[in-house]
């Protein structure tokens, strides 16, 4: 912090941390932070310089971000003394899911991990150190790369993890990556990285990447930084404005990859009604779905779709709301309530019994509409509108291409539904309680986003 509560926001260029905070912002919160000043010059490398990490093995790579793990698990070099410091100016969060964020980070860099999302997302391991056979056949007479790539990423600040799975995925595709932080997350981007930079100092993993932040939208800067001879892609996180200012700047030779805006929604099945135990823990794994990351994420629940006749789906809304109230690992107990508007919304609808029905009050305690046909406003503040259905089937009319995460309950009717679901427009689908466990090697959003992340190259034979 510096002085009169202006938070001194450090900067990373190529793996060296800059503290020179001249450059004053206000946001509209209230909230007032410094930064660095921005030398474009120094955030591209010129394409005829070599990527510092191209040709860097696998297997180095995953052993520096193993290191950076343990470096954010032990905290020696004191950069999560120093993030805690500004946590609770800096962000929207409570300091208690803050800092189990940071702390349960370093899990992220588990070098077992690591290489399940290679295998995963690029078939196997050696597809990223070098030039391979292309194929079988024919085929194998010619040769091709997943060649590092010049990258800009304007990160998303809903959850600490993008910064964290954006520098792992950076990294294991050896390119070069300027971060351009959000104004909700000043601490995450830099914290990995003044990591890896205590971990593995001048080494060409940490040379190859810099976060800073600039205002969002500014053509001053990313008319200039947005152009083909200096990065291939942009991948932007975010919503709808964020993509569509990514959007502008995307020609020929400069390529965008989006995680556009989602919702995520759960389904449950009439077996949660076999006893008043199963009921309270489906009702239990629904609302950790629901409240993960405080209900700020995509992949939070805010529609769920339950099976059953009124009397069922209404004890399972009694439930729902009721565990909706604690306190879990990323969710606090008491969020900031529902806007206004959305308050004043269920109100109305609480006057229209038996059609709806409002169990909680919009306290941020946890609340539950329950209604035959999804509500038009978007739930948060812990709401959730569930929906009851004849069947699961019913539900997928409600699955579009913007729904990223399904939790289903149970388990076993998965294979009932994926299909419809997928063709319908979803990106994921899980047990209902893990909306949350992103497991690695898997898609997200659709793609899978370290394949994206290089440049494929043929050498045809």
């Amino acid at each position: 912090m510096t002085a009169a509560g202006l938070i001194s926001v450090p900067h990373v260029i190529r793996g060296q941390v800059i503290h020179d905070p001249v450059v004053e912002y206000t946001l509209s919160t209230g909230m007032r932070f410094a930064t660095p000043a921005l030398d474009l010059d120094q955030l591209v490398w010129p394409r005829s310089e070599p990527l510092p990490a191209a040709e860097v093995p696998l297997a180095e790579v995953i052993d520096v971000l193993a290191a950076t793990g343990e470096q954010l698990r032990t905290d020696a070099s004191g950069v999560l003394k120093d993030v805690f410091a500004s946590l609770e100016t800096a962000s929207p969060y409570e300091r208690q899911v803050l800092e189990t964020c940071f702390r349960e980070m370093w899990r992220r860099f588990d070098p077992d991990g690591l290489r399940l999302m290679v295998e995963g997302e690029m078939g196997s391991l050696d597809v990223l150190d070098g030039w391979r056979p292309a194929g079988p056949g024919r085929l194998s007479t010619g040769r091709s790369r997943a060649y590092p790539a010049r990258l800009i990423h304007v990160l998303a600040g809903n959850v600490p993890d993008v910064a964290a799975i954006t520098v792992i995925r950076g990294a294991l595709t050896k390119g070069v990556h300027l971060l351009k932080m959000p104004s909700n997350d000043l601490l995450a981007a830099t914290a990995v990285l003044r990591a890896m930079a205590a971990a593995a100092p001048g080494h060409p993993v940490t040379q190859s990447f810099s976060a800073v932040y600039w205002k969002g939208g500014d053509p001053a800067v990313e008319g200039i930084l947005c152009r083909p001879q200096f990065f291939d892609k942009l991948i932007a996180w975010g919503g709808e404005s964020a993509i569509r200012n990514a959007v502008q700047y995307i020609g020929p030779g400069f390529e965008l990859v989006a995680f556009d805006p989602k919702n995520s929604i759960s389904m449950v099945g009439q077996e949660a009604f076999a006893s008043a135990e199963t009921l309270a823990e489906v009702a239990n794994l629904g609302a950790t779905d629901a409240a993960v990351y405080n209900q700020e994420g995509c992949v939070a629940s805010r529609f769920q779709y339950v099976e059953g006749d009124l009397d069922d789906v209404d004890r399972y809304c009694e439930q729902l709301r009721i565990a909706l109230g604690a306190e879990r690992k990323y969710t606090s107990a008491v969020v900031p309530p529902p806007p206004a508007d959305l308050r004043d919304e269920v109100s109305a609808l609480a006057q229209m019994a038996p059609y709806y029905r409002v169990f909680g009050e919009p306290d941020g305690r946890g609340m539950v509409v329950r209604s035959d046909e999804p509500v038009e406003f978007y739930p948060s503040g812990k709401t959730v509108n569930v929906v009851a259905v004849e069947s699961l089937a019913d539900a997928v009319r409600y699955v579009n291409v913007s729904t990223q995460t399904i939790g289903i309950y149970p388990p076993a009717r998965k294979a009932e539904l994926r299909n419809a679901l997928a063709s319908a427009g979803a990106q994921r689908i899980v047990n209902l309680g893990r909306a949350g466990g992103t497991a690695p090697g898997y898609p997200a959003d659709g793609f899978y986003p370290m394949n994206r992340m290089v440049r494929w190259i043929g050498d045809e034979g």
